[in-house]
C-alpha cells in the first residue's frame, strides 16, 4: 500500500495547488480523485473495511463521491481510524471537550501532517492574507513587513495533541512575523488559560508601531479577553487592516456568548470591524478547514458584512461539506437544516468521509453552523457497529 499512498499524495498535491490558485475544482476531479482515495482507504484503514463489508459497500460499487460511507466523528473515539500502523504515529491530535469525556483520536505521521499543512495553508491564505500585498501596496504595511500573530491558545509544546494549536502554528511559522506568540497557557488540570499581560503587552506594541496585527483564537478565549476589557474599561483602535480570526465553542469554559453580540464585543473593544472578523470551521477528526468570509472581497460598509450577516463556511476545493437529512442520509435542500457531512480528500491516513454532530443550514455549497445535535448520527448512511 505504501506505493498507493506515495502515488496519491503526489496526485493529491497536483490538485490542491492547481485548485487553489483558482479556488475552484471540476467535480470530475473531485469525484475521480475521492474514488481512487476511497479505494485505498477500504483497504488500508481496517476497522472501515470490517465496517463496510457487511453492507455490502465496496470500491467496485461505489461510482460517485456522494456514495462513499461516511464514518461518524464518535468512532474516531472507539476505534482507531487510521491506515498508519502503531510504530508508524508520531503524534495524535484529540478532540477538545471536558476532561470526563473520551476524545477522539486521529493519528499523524510526518508524512499525514505534510498533507495537512498542504491543504491547510492556501486556504488560510486566501482568507485571512490574500489582501497582504494591497496594504503593501497602500503603504499602510512595509514591503518587507509580514504580519504580527498573537494567539489566544497555547504553544504546540503546551497542547501538542490540539490540531488547532498546530493550525496557528503552521500559519505562524509560514505568514507570521518574529515577534508574533501565543499567549495561552495550560495549568494543572489541563485546562486553557490566558495570559492577558502579554496579549495587553502586544496589542499596545502594534498600536505604537501602527502595525496591522492578527489575533487567533477560540470564541471562550475571547470571551476572557473582552470580559477584562469590560471589567477594567478599556478600548483599543488597532492599526486598520488588522483582523481576527474566531474558532470553536466554548465546551463550559466561559460563559457563552452568541456569534453576533461575541463579534459586535470585539468590534468594539479591539475597533475590527466586522468585515475583517473571520471564522472557522475545523475538528481534529479533518485534515482541511472551512472559513465564512475572505477578507479580500469584504467590504466594511457592505450589508452583507455587518455583525448581523449570516456566517457561511466554505471548504477549499479538495474538500466538500454537505448537509444532510438525520432521516434519510441524503443532502437536504437549500435552506434546510440537517447534519453537516465532510469529504476531505485531505484526510489520507484516516477516512475521507465524515459525519459530523453538528447541525447546518444548507446555502448552495456551503453551511451556516447552528450547533451541536443530539442523537444525531443520520440512520443508513454513517458507518458504526451497533452498540
Amino acid at each position: 500500500m505504501l506505493n498507493e499512498f506515495s502515488q496519491f499524495k503526489t496526485v493529491l498535491r497536483d490538485f490542491i495547488s492547481r485548485s487553489a490558485a483558482s479556488a475552484h475544482s471540476s467535480e470530475q476531479d473531485f469525484n475521480s480523485i475521492a474514488l481512487q482515495l476511497f479505494a485505498i482507504q477500504f483497504e488500508a484503514v481496517v476497522p472501515y473495511k470490517r465496517l463496510c463489508e457487511p453492507r455490502k459497500v465496496t470500491p467496485e460499487n461505489v461510482k460517485h463521491w456522494t456514495e462513499i460511507p461516511s464514518v461518524p466523528t464518535r468512532a474516531f473515539k472507539e476505534l482507531e481510524i487510521t491506515s498508519l500502523l502503531p510504530g508508524e504515529r508520531t503524534n495524535c491530535f484529540h478532540s477538545s471537550g471536558t476532561t470526563e469525556q473520551k476524545p477522539s483520536r486521529h493519528f499523524q505521521n510526518a508524512e499525514s501532517l505534510a498533507i495537512y499543512e498542504t491543504s491547510l495553508l492556501p486556504w488560510f491564505h486566501h482568507h485571512l492574507l490574500a489582501d497582504w500585498d494591497d496594504l503593501t501596496a497602500n503603504d499602510v504595511v512595509g514591503p518587507l513587513d509580514k504580519p504580527g500573530f498573537i494567539s489566544l491558545t497555547p504553544s504546540a509544546q503546551q497542547a501538542p495533541h490540539s490540531s488547532l494549536v498546530h493550525m496557528f502554528e503552521t500559519a505562524c511559522r509560514e505568514f507570521g512575523s518574529r515577534d508574533s506568540f501565543f499567549a495561552g497557557r495550560v495549568d494543572p488540570a489541563g485546562a486553557w488559560t490566558l495570559d492577558i499581560e502579554q496579549v495587553l503587552f502586544g496589542i499596545r506594541k502594534s498600536m505604537c508601531a501602527n502595525r496591522p496585527i492578527i489575533i487567533l483564537g477560540t470564541a471562550f478565549s475571547f470571551v476572557h479577553l473582552l470580559d477584562h476589557f469590560a471589567a477594567n474599561n478599556m478600548r483599543y483602535r488597532l492599526a486598520a487592516g488588522s483582523r481576527v480570526l474566531e474558532t470553536g465553542g466554548y465546551k463550559g469554559r466561559s460563559r457563552e456568548l452568541p456569534k453576533n453580540a461575541l463579534h459586535t464585543l470585539i468590534s468594539k473593544h479591539l475597533g475590527i470591524p466586522a468585515s475583517h472578523i473571520v471564522c472557522e470551521y475545523g475538528m481534529s477528526e479533518l485534515s482541511s478547514q472551512a472559513y465564512d468570509r475572505a477578507i479580500l472581497f469584504a467590504e466594511p460598509d457592505s450589508a452583507e458584512t455587518t455583525a448581523q450577516s449570516p456566517r457561511v463556511f466554505q471548504f477549499p476545493p479538495w474538500a466538500r461539506g454537505h448537509v444532510v437529512s438525520p432521516e434519510t442520509g441524503r443532502e437536504v435542500a437549500d435552506g434546510k437544516t440537517g447534519l453537516i457531512r465532510v469529504f476531505d480528500l485531505a484526510n489520507v491516513h484516516s477516512v475521507m468521509a465524515v459525519q459530523t454532530e453538528d447541525l447546518g443550514i444548507r446555502h448552495g455549497g456551503g453551511f451556516e453552523l447552528i450547533g451541536r445535535a443530539q442523537h444525531s448520527e443520520p440512520r443508513g448512511c454513517s458507518l458504526m457497529p451497533a452498540q
